[in-house]
């Protein structure tokens, strides 16, 4: 029997007269993510992506796997394609769905009829399918509020499909679709995350990160490029930007009164990282930052911080607790990886009582001190780039 995977739009589908552009950025971004899992035709209809093997030996489970790291799908079916009319979907229904029904005491039968013009409507296709089930396998029953099973028959434009249930996308909009930004990626648990929430609003992510040697070490470094690749699945390719900032940390404990070093450090990181996002077309930065979770994240400290800023800072982890973010950097995979005990710069010479309220004119003079104009400069200079790529494309 011929099967198909069926990609189908969340959000994307209430879009006006722009939703093409989102569709065709999120079929880009379907080809590139099943480029190396074999050959497919693709089409588009009906708020669905149609992703049809070319050869027998396809692997639809590693092809669902897939799809779902793609933002911009909300929902997949692997279903068997039938001709459009009755006899042909009631035949292969029994067929495809043999095993499942098997194993299952209790079914139920949904209709989708989007072509009008098919002679049975909705109902009449639940109860006739549901009678030949019934009559197939005796020991299943019909229940309507709770069944093990969900036999959905979906009658479209060419072909009719039938399947046992959706599959869980990874929802929001396609990567690439609203914009570059820059996210701020340090070692922690926070940052990853927060670049995550903002892909899956379509923000095509670049990462900046700042190391400080000796203070930092190279393990400190390759933990944050294992991070970056982990999100690949999700942003697609990633260009990571790492910054030597030794020199600026070090001027910073020369001549800065120390309870200012943490939002100080914060402010420089956000002069340099808005250079990169001038080179990278980046229309924003991103932190990992949320409301009160130390002291550099408290109201009055952000204030300090977005004043160097001509470009907007999105957090999107503003208003989440610790625990809401673990749960998703374990579901994407990069908690294990952000515990591991190498110190990024942002712990080098913490200061032993930071202001946990600074106000602005204080910290702008407290800057003045040093002179990081020519260090910024030489940073952003001595930036290396690397870029991370989609292991499965």
């Amino acid at each position: 029997m011929k099967e198909i995977v069926l990609a189908k739009y969340g959000e994307m589908a209430l879009k006006g007269q722009n939703k093409c552009s989102f569709e065709d950025i999120l079929l880009k971004n379907i080809k590139f993510r099943l480029k190396s899992a074999g050959k497919f035709r693709y089409s588009s209809a009906q708020s669905t992506v149609y992703i049809e093997p070319e050869e027998d030996s396809a692997d639809l489970d590693e092809v669902i796997a897939r799809l779902q790291k793609v933002f911009g799908i909300a929902a997949i079916c692997r279903a068997c394609v039938c001709e459009k009319n009755f006899d042909d979907i009631q035949k292969k229904t029994l067929e495809y769905l043999r095993e499942t029904l098997e194993d299952a005491r209790t079914f139920k039968v949904e209709a989708k009829r989007a072509d009008k013009k098919f002679p049975m409507k909705s109902p009449e296709i639940c109860m006739e399918l549901g009678g030949a089930v019934c009559e197939a396998f005796p020991e299943i029953s019909v229940d309507v509020h709770n069944p093990e099973v969900t036999i959905i028959v979906e009658i479209r434009d060419t072909n009719a499909y039938i399947h046992a249930g959706r599959i869980k996308g990874a929802g929001g909009l396609p990567v690439g679709s609203s914009g570059k930004a820059l996210l701020l990626l340090s070692g922690g648990i926070d940052s990853p995350v927060a670049g995550y929430m903002m892909a899956k609003r379509g923000i095509h992510i670049s990462a900046v990160h700042f190391v400080s040697p000796p203070y930092t070490s190279d393990r400190a470094r390759l933990k944050v490029e294992q991070l970056c690749q982990k999100l690949t699945p999700y942003c697609g390719d990633i260009h990571f930007y790492c910054v030597p900032f030794t020199e600026i940390q070090e001027e910073l404990r020369r001549k800065c009164p120390e309870e200012y070093f943490t939002v100080l450090m914060r402010r420089l990181m956000m002069l340099i990282a808005q250079e990169i996002a001038k080179k990278e077309e980046a229309l924003a930065l991103i932190t990992g930052e949320s409301v009160g979770q130390v002291a550099s994240q408290t109201m009055q400290a952000m204030v300090c911080t977005d004043a160097v800023c001509q470009c907007p800072v999105f957090r999107p982890l503003i208003g989440m607790d610790k625990t809401e973010i673990i749960e998703i950097s374990r579901k994407i995979d990069t908690f294990d990886i952000s515990v591991q005990p190498y110190e990024d710069c942002c712990t080098v010479f913490t200061p032993r009582h930071p202001k946990i309220r600074p106000q602005l004119e204080t910290v702008e003079k407290a800057q003045e001190k040093g002179d990081f104009a020519a260090m910024i400069q030489k940073a952003v200079e001595g930036t290396e780039l690397k870029v991370f790529k989609h292991a499965d494309a």
